[in-house]
């Protein structure tokens, strides 16, 4: 495991542990974070411990052609229940994946306050992208409240996906579907999905290897 200093520098991912973990330490700024998932490197830790850093071997990815769209969810899209926008409520779409309940096996909330104002202002910035999902409550769909989204970090041609909620069902989904097919018409590579997770994996996602992973991050 590497111990980063202040300088802008991360050891070559392929140092990983076995459970991915490569780094310690350093900071979030903008410049960093770029930089790792850049890299294939992306920070995953609990409030109170130091920043960890991870590149993990596999890697769970979505190539947007490969998106599967249940019978129920294309029923859910038919019934117009739900918008969803794009880009419209960052702060608060990290708040609520912050605060969301998350079973024991995909471990403690690790959205600290330090990473949530990270991503903020990398959203100011234009990196990080949101999509949020609004449940209307009239039929003029002027009485909604926002029940799913999701964010990540947006590279051009890849999409790092970082959380999503949901407070009712399927809205979470819906985020990731609008997002998939926005993409896809967009010509990008793939969403970077990190690690295994079932539901994404019913959704079409899958792993590939670090190596394959790493020729998808090549920006020239």
């Amino acid at each position: 495991m590497y111990l980063l200093s202040k300088e802008l520098i991360f050891p070559p991912v392929h140092l990983a542990n076995e459970d991915g973990l490569l780094a310690v330490g350093g900071d979030l700024s903008a410049e960093r974070l770029l930089l790792a998932y850049k890299s294939g490197i992306f920070p995953w830790y609990n409030q109170g411990e130091p920043i960890i850093w991870y590149s993990p071997n596999p890697r769970m990815v979505l190539f947007p052609r490969d998106l599967k769209i249940s019978k129920s969810m294309k029923q859910v899209i038919r019934r117009g229940d739900f918008t969803v926008t794009f880009n419209q409520n960052f702060s608060e779409v990290i708040s609520n994946c912050k605060q969301v309940y998350r079973p024991s096996d995909q471990g403690k909330t690790w959205i600290t306050d330090e990473m949530e104002q990270a991503y903020i202002k990398l959203h100011k910035e234009g990196v990080a992208k949101s999509v949020e999902v609004w449940q209307h409550f009239d039929s003029a769909q002027y009485n909604k409240e926002l029940v799913g989204g999701l964010y990540g970090v947006d590279l051009g041609t890849v999409f790092c996906g970082e959380s999503m909620f949901s407070k009712v069902s399927n809205a979470s989904k819906l985020a990731f579907i609008y997002l998939t097919q926005k993409l896809e018409k967009e010509n990008y590579k793939l969403i970077d999905c990190q690690v295994y997770n079932s539901h994404l994996a019913s959704l079409g996602a899958k792993e590939i290897g670090r190596d394959e992973f790493l020729t998808y991050l090549n920006f020239d």
